[in-house]
């Protein structure tokens, strides 16, 4: 379940990059302008159909508490929404974890006007080791093979292919798995 702000761990700290962006769990009140930051990513990547069920899912996907959401936000501005990810545990995280040392990484989205600042280089490393604080051992994630920027980010945080992991949610639509083992694992 979604770790409630201000709960100790990972929620609130700092970027290691940009003094005036903070990665914490991600607020209700929020929600609106995550679902519309992770369809705008999406959409600007040329990443979501017309015709796909997953602008559907995208805007809602672990807003009924299912999961951890961060969020990566502009301390300096407005509050404004830089980025998020999405941790979720086994066994809510059953497309693509095995088993409950492993934990899957879904959603990853940067605003288009924050891309290039690192942002998504932070949040991969946040719910890495938010997944670490829970006991994870092997951190998964699927992409699209088409993601070149998210796959160049993945491969640069440690995870590696695996390509005996891949699989269609839905027919003629393949997705990519990679996997990290994380520190203890």
């Amino acid at each position: 379940m979604t770790r409630p702000p201000g709960e100790p761990g990972i929620s609130g700290r700092r970027s290691g990059l940009h003094p005036d962006v903070i990665i914490r769990d991600v607020r209700p009140a929020e929600f609106a302008e995550l679902g519309a930051l992770r369809v705008a990513a999406y959409e600007a990547g040329g990443f979501l159909a017309d015709a796909s069920h997953y602008v559907n899912v995208l805007p809602v996907l672990g807003t009924d508490g299912t999961g951890q959401i961060l969020v990566a936000v502009d301390d300096a501005g407005p509050g404004q929404l830089l980025g998020t990810v999405m941790l979720l545990l086994w066994p809510e995280a059953g497309q693509v974890a095995r088993s409950a040392a492993e934990a899957e990484v879904r959603a990853l989205a940067v605003a288009p006007p924050a891309r290039g600042r690192g942002v998504g280089r932070e949040l991969i490393q946040a719910v890495t080791d938010r997944a670490a604080a829970h006991g994870v051992r092997h951190l998964v994630l699927s992409t699209q093979p088409s993601m070149a920027a998210a796959r160049h980010l993945y491969e640069d945080a440690g995870f590696i292919r695996l390509p005996e992991r891949d699989w269609c949610p839905v027919p003629g639509f393949t997705l990519i798995t990679y996997g990290r083992v994380l520190p203890g694992g």
